[in-house]
């Protein structure tokens, strides 16, 4: 046994780990071995509740077979949406190929269920974002604001709590919908668990019966045993290539909730009188499938990544969003580092870890939908695909990267030593000393 660890090590310094970052990580990955046994407990849950939805509405290979054109009576598209509803624990869902992000699957979800007059709320601060342009709060061609629809937000208490009495007050007779973003994006609040967001649509529809509340689901789902939808949630929002879609799809989106919110966004999608009924999967129901599949597995891998991450990070010295002790309600792994070139020299070495594009350097960027600059590592085989392990964050303070995804927790913990090594190459001496220590 210790001569295959030694074969392991002197693997890791042929890709350029050197020992004291190998043996630094180790002794942190020791210290998270009954947490690891927690994620895979849950993720043992989600696969079987996975499995149960395929069985229950016979998946076969027949639904594999591609559609052409309208695609009508496409049975594996029909039969892929039993099986997200059934796993989300809903009515209904809308699983396409063209939704083509979770930007589009919120726009699509927002601009179904809204009408001149309306107002949305959002009770736990500032969206996403590129939901900005979308919602209206920055100038947006085709945003809900001009259409007629106001938006007002509650932002939460300093401590990351929810305002109840600002919420209540907010609640009004034109408020038609409540977003509720569970991961925090670039916001620096915490992650919110799906017991919160039972308790927040629990409060709101005890004071607004009529009120839909939507949950952008995007990186949590298959985190917990339960799902927003569980909790009263008439609507979940996400991207297939995030965690549902486990690796393999290669585009597309979900909604998954209540019949009435489901017709209205296949509507919205298509066209009114066509809905559901088109929308051709051109062969890749089998990647959809599989994918969602393979999900829970994925999901819990990134999970220990993230976890890893954190208390490597921590034990550095950096403040770590969930820090190494914490419940974790999503993927992302936020390090703050208060320097622009520990963010870049992180995220080039999670580059560097790459499978696709390892080769290339990461450079800061005018990415549409954001208000400054951001750095993005994604050597990825889906483009974009944030399941896969990457990273991003915007170029000001407080320099803050936000970690995620990895199809397999041994890439993920090679990307984590790879980030060290270059941290190291910036030439703090205070890092060098705290890994070597």
């Amino acid at each position: 046994m210790n001569t295959d660890w030694t074969m392991l090590e002197k693997c890791y310094q042929k890709m350029g780990i050197s020992g004291e970052v190998y043996r630094f990580c180790n002794i942190i990955e020791n210290e998270l071995k009954d947490r690891f046994k927690e994620i895979d407990m849950i993720a043992h849950y989600n696969q079987m509740k996975v499995l149960h939805a395929m069985q229950k509405h016979h998946l076969s290979e027949a639904h594999f077979a591609p559609t052409t054109g309208y695609g009508y009576n496409d049975i594996g598209r029909d039969t892929l949406e039993k099986i997200y509803a059934e796993v989300f624990g809903c009515e209904d869902a809308l699983v396409r190929a063209q939704i083509t992000c979770g930007t589009h699957a919120l726009s699509l979800a927002l601009m179904s269920q809204l009408r001149p007059g309306d107002e949305l709320l959002s009770p736990v601060g500032k969206p996403y974002d590129t939901l900005e342009e979308v919602i209206g709060i920055r100038p947006g061609n085709g945003s809900l604001a001009e259409y007629g629809i106001t938006y007002r937000q509650v932002d939460l208490t300093p401590e990351g709590e929810f305002d109840w009495e600002g919420i209540e007050q907010a609640l009004n007779d034109r408020t038609k919908m409540v977003t509720i973003q569970r991961s925090k994006g670039y916001a620096d609040r915490p992650t919110l668990s799906v017991e919160r967001i039972g308790s927040l649509i629990h409060f709101i529809k005890e004071r607004k019966t009529d009120v839909l509340c939507m949950v952008d689901n995007c990186y949590g789902e298959f985190v917990e045993i339960r799902e927003p939808s569980q909790v009263g949630a008439d609507l979940i929002v996400g991207s297939l290539i995030k965690n549902p879609g486990g690796g393999l799809a290669s585009i597309g989106g979900y909604l998954c909730g209540t019949k009435e919110c489901i017709e209205r966004a296949a509507y919205r999608l298509t066209s009114p009188g066509l809905g559901k009924e088109v929308g051709a999967s051109l062969g890749i129901t089998r990647e959809l499938t599989q994918g969602l599949f393979l999900a829970p597995t994925v999901v819990k891998n990134a999970l220990k990544g993230a976890l890893l991450a954190a208390n490597i990070y921590e034990k550095l010295g950096f403040e770590v969003i969930p820090d190494g002790k914490e419940s974790r309600h999503d993927i992302i792994q936020e390090i703050k580092f208060e320097d622009p070139e520990l963010l870049k020299a992180f995220c080039e070495g999670i580059q560097a870890a790459a499978p696709v594009d390892s080769y290339v350097r990461p450079e800061p960027w005018d990415m549409p939908g954001y208000d400054a600059k951001v750095i993005m590592a994604a050597g990825a085989f889906v483009s974009g695909a944030s399941i896969e392990l990457s990273a991003d964050g915007p170029m000001k303070d407080p320099y803050a990267v936000y970690f995620q995804g990895g199809l397999t927790y041994e890439h993920v913990r090679f990307g984590m030593m790879l980030s060290l090594e270059y941290i190291k190459r910036t030439g703090n001496p205070s890092i060098y000393k705290r890994i070597v220590l």
